[in-house]
């Protein structure tokens, strides 16, 4: 875990634009944690409440705009808290990405005490996620809302 945080870290440093750096993040996890499948940052579009996709890694989505409320990430971006759905079946208020998809973990990202995004990772296995994972990507939120 100390390893992936440096790693993080050093490309969260890189002289290249904020996108370029989530991009890179985006693939580092992929290729580095084998059950995060898709991987990918939602923003809020300004003061509307709506999230807006932006980088990823993963399979091509169609849903680039989701409202608050609608789908995990919806639920956290009016909770404000991580979300950790172990099997997605079992879930009423689901936005199916792809049908390979079992679970998800969405972490909400904060600047200046307002919630302005999140960290999505789906899984195509179930009840992947563990504590260790949270905490990371709990971590790697706070980290980036420093570079925001």
């Amino acid at each position: 875990m100390i390893d992936l945080k440096q790693k993080l870290s050093s490309l969260l440093a890189e002289e290249v634009s904020i996108q370029e750096r989530l991009q890179k993040i985006c693939a580092y996890l992929s290729q580095e944690i084998s059950y995060y499948n898709w991987i990918g940052f939602y923003f809020r579009d300004g003061e509307k409440e709506e999230l807006m996709l932006g980088p990823y890694v993963g399979e091509h989505t169609d849903h680039t705009r989701i409202p608050f409320g609608k789908g995990i990430c919806g639920q956290v971006a009016v909770s404000g808290s991580t979300f950790v759905v172990p099997d997605v079946a079992e879930q009423e208020n689901y936005l199916a990405c792809s049908l390979d998809t079992k679970a998800e973990i969405v972490v909400p990202i904060f600047k200046d005490a307002k919630n302005i995004g999140q960290i999505d990772i789906d899984s195509h296995s179930i009840d992947p996620f563990t504590k260790e994972d949270t905490e990371l990507l709990e971590w790697l939120s706070q980290e980036v809302a420093k570079i925001l």
